[in-house]
C-alpha cells in the first residue's frame, strides 16, 4: 500500500476543521451523513488513484 501523507498540509488547520464542523450546522443526523457520504465521494474522486483510495479506508477502518 502507498504511504498516505496524515500531516495536515493546511496552513491553518482549525480553519479546515472549523469549516468542516460548520458544514453540518443546521443538518440532522440522517441529512449529515448523507452531506458526509457525498463529500467523501467528491474529494475520493479529486485524488483519482484507487490505491491511495484503498489505503485512506484501510486507515479510517482502524481508527474506528
Amino acid at each position: 500500500m502507498p504511504d498516505l501523507n496524515t500531516e495536515s498540509r493546511f496552513p491553518n488547520p482549525y480553519a479546515a476543521y472549523g469549516a468542516m464542523v460548520y458544514a453540518h450546522r443546521g443538518l440532522g443526523e440522517t441529512e449529515s451523513a448523507a452531506f458526509n457520504a457525498r463529500l467523501a465521494l467528491i474529494l475520493a474522486n479529486h485524488i483519482g488513484d484507487l490505491a491511495i483510495l484503498r489505503s485512506a479506508i484501510a486507515l479510517a477502518k482502524q481508527a474506528s
